[in-house]
């Protein structure tokens, strides 16, 4: 029997005649100007990624973010400031055209148009040239967005005394002193000097705090009825004795310190 003699083959449509695995296109005749996405581009832009993540977490842990005091409305000294990243649109909106009037331009406009743009960029701009020369749009309009960006950044910062700032807003730790309402002193306070000092000498945005000072019994009659710094005099209404006892009240407050 000869071969192939009294033998068919049948085809199944079902099963692909040259089905093969996926294997990446090899680049290596084009070397620099692509690559294939799956592992190797995708494989880099983990690396990176991990890099900066851990990066990022060390500089956290040895720098980590500043706290400031608990917000106070009534402060009307406090100046409020964005986060360094928002930094660039906090000096936008100083100038002319895109503040008072123009707060709409300044603030949708403006901002809409510059992020649009780098939105669009690879719209813009299909080629698949990878070398920045060879790509004007998507180039001009990265460059233009970092210098943009830096100026603003830098320009906001400069006029930012941020020691004096860090100073002036370092938390407050909560008083461990434990106020006695029983001591006769404390009424007198209470009628004469919770309102600006609060009502655990902690102080206010128009006083300062009766914790930890070290004043005399003497002293503080005095303040009380002579007024010292922007406290103006007379603040103190009550009798001879009330005011022992008012000044009593604050030492004793201080000698738990």
């Amino acid at each position: 029997m000869k071969k192939g003699k009294g033998m068919k083959f049948v085809g199944d449509s079902r099963v692909t005649a040259d089905k093969q695995k996926f294997i990446p296109k090899d680049y290596s005749e084009y070397p620099g100007r692509t690559e294939a996405f799956w592992p190797n581009f995708l494989l880099k832009e983990w690396l990176v990624g991990a890099v900066f993540i851990v990066g990022f977490l060390c500089l956290t842990v040895a720098h980590p973010a500043p706290l400031e005091k608990l917000a106070d409305p009534t402060d009307t000294a406090y100046l409020p400031l964005p986060d360094w990243y928002f930094l660039f649109l906090y000096q936008l909106l100083k100038y002319k055209f895109a503040s008072a009037s123009y707060f709409v331009l300044g603030a949708i406009v403006i901002p809409g148009l510059a992020f649009g743009a780098l939105f669009l960029a690879p719209f813009l701009d299909k080629g698949k040239e990878r070398r920045p020369h060879k790509r004007p749009v998507a180039t001009s309009l990265m460059i233009l967005s970092f210098v943009a960006v830096f100026w603003l950044t830098y320009e906001a910062a400069a006029h930012v005394d941020w020691e004096a700032k860090a100073e002036n807003n370092k938390p407050e730790p909560p008083s461990t002193v434990e106020i006695d309402t029983s001591h006769p002193g404390y009424a007198a306070y209470e009628n004469s000097c919770l309102q600006c000092h609060g009502g655990e000498l902690e102080g206010g945005p128009a006083a300062p705090s009766l914790i930890g000072i070290e004043r005399s019994v003497d002293e503080i009659k005095d303040i009380a009825v002579n007024g010292i710094g922007n406290m103006p005099p007379d603040q103190f209404q009550g009798t001879e004795e009330e005011l022992q006892q008012l000044a009593e009240f604050i030492v004793s407050v201080n000698e738990q310190e």
